[in-house]
């Protein structure tokens, strides 16, 4: 939720309570420059937007050959994942392709621009256009290269400053960001807006389940225990642990893996699988259509990541952590992280600290022996109001409205 405040120096927002009534204003035209059209965070964040009444035309990359959006889009092009010098390169094609629909740029009355390299791109865009359009700038991963204490990180971090000093706006999905990256390096030069990862207000997620019946085993009546690592599957490290985890309790867990995995960061995925009989691989799916059936699979939810360690992966919030919330799958997390901080203050889920190769295991054989510890995290989970796990209606169209407020007041 948007704070009245940040400890650390950042101002966030504050999110009043009139909400959708607020809307009684000319409706907000918004070019959204995402990395890509088929990403399930990407899909939320665009329903996000029009539930609440913006109008939203993408322009989008995609990372498949052919991506069908429920919106109108203008296709920037294809990149893949990983392939840093191919999407740089996609920066320029990009703006290029953005500035032909010349028009439907002109159109917005705001430009969204999620990460990095869409900033870029959506700048470029204006400068080709010769658009004054307002600019957004979402990040929702601070990229290692930005982290780095060498030429290339000092380069990126001027590059990222001089963009993100001409935005009305900055959007993080997590305090964390604010705190290591943004206040640290660019203090006073941004107007930052905290819009945690939450479910969009007027998706149809179901029905939250039932609190459980005292002594009910979730896992028991001979069924394993099932832990779950759900959305961008992106970490080897985590792949790692969760493969160990299949092969110290191969008769009495199931380990299931739902998303898109990262093949330059998990390059041997399948086989692993395939090699242990109490290990599963859905695939892609769809956001929110699918989380329903997910989560109703899973007793815990892994939500860890190592990607970055030390860096974006200790200051992140995750997806799977209000979905997971929503449906009352309790979290699994290193401590002394962003995700293990968030749980521990709610009380509502499981911490691990190092060596995790030993603890994950052991915490585990705990919850399988006794499930109280998993029982209470569950019925904490279903206390907690759904406005912790879904994003209230009217809240993205105040933070637009409020961004755009800043920058005609200036």
């Amino acid at each position: 939720m948007l704070d009245a405040g940040h400890p650390d120096g950042a101002t966030l927002v504050g999110f009043g309570t009139h909400g959708v009534e607020a809307q009684g204003s000319a409706m907000i035209r918004v070019a959204f420059f995402g990395h890509d059209a088929g990403d399930a965070a990407v899909r939320r964040r665009v329903r996000a937007m029009q539930d609440d009444g913006l109008s939203v035309r993408g322009f989008m990359m995609r990372r498949q050959d052919d991506v069908a959006t429920e919106w109108d889009n203008i296709d920037l092009g294809q990149t893949r994942d990983g392939a840093f010098a191919q999407r740089v390169a996609r920066i320029f094609s990009g703006a290029r392709a953005a500035a032909n629909a010349r028009d439907a740029l002109a159109d917005a009355d705001v430009i969204y621009a999620r990460n990095l390299d869409m900033l870029a791109c959506a700048f470029l865009a204006k400068r080709i256009t010769g658009l004054a359009t307002p600019v957004v700038y979402e990040s929702l991963d601070v990229h290692r290269l930005l982290t780095r204490t060498d030429t290339v990180g000092k380069a990126m971090r001027w590059f990222e400053k001089s963009l993100l000093r001409r935005t009305i706006g900055l959007v993080v999905s997590s305090p964390g960001f604010l705190r290591n990256h943004f206040e640290k390096h660019y203090r006073g030069l941004f107007v930052p807006f905290l819009v945690e990862n939450r479910l969009a207000a007027g998706s149809d997620f179901g029905p939250r389940p039932e609190p459980d019946a005292p002594g009910q085993l979730r896992s028991g009546a001979g069924r394993r225990l099932r832990l779950g690592w759900v959305g961008n599957l992106r970490c080897q490290r985590s792949f790692d642990l969760l493969c160990a985890l299949a092969d110290c309790y191969p008769d009495s867990i199931e380990i299931k893996l739902h998303g898109q995995p990262a093949r330059t960061e998990i390059p041997v995925f399948e086989p692993a699988i395939d090699a242990r009989a109490n290990m599963s691989f859905a695939g892609r799916y769809r956001s929110p259509e699918d989380l329903a059936t997910i989560y109703a699979g899973l007793d815990l939810v892994w939500a860890g990541d190592f990607m970055e360690a030390g860096y974006n992966s200790d200051w992140l919030l995750p997806n799977r952590l209000y979905e997971g919330g929503y449906y009352a799958t309790p979290a699994v997390a290193p401590a002394g992280t962003e995700t293990g901080n968030w749980i521990e203050r709610h009380a509502c889920g499981f911490t691990i600290a190092e060596p995790l190769g030993e603890a994950l295991p052991t915490m585990i054989g705990d919850v399988m022996r006794n499930d109280a510890a998993l029982e209470t995290c569950r019925n904490r989970l279903l206390a907690m109001t759904s406005e912790v796990f879904i994003e209230p209606k009217g809240f993205f169209w105040e933070v637009l409205e409020r961004a755009l407020a800043g920058s005609r007041s200036k």
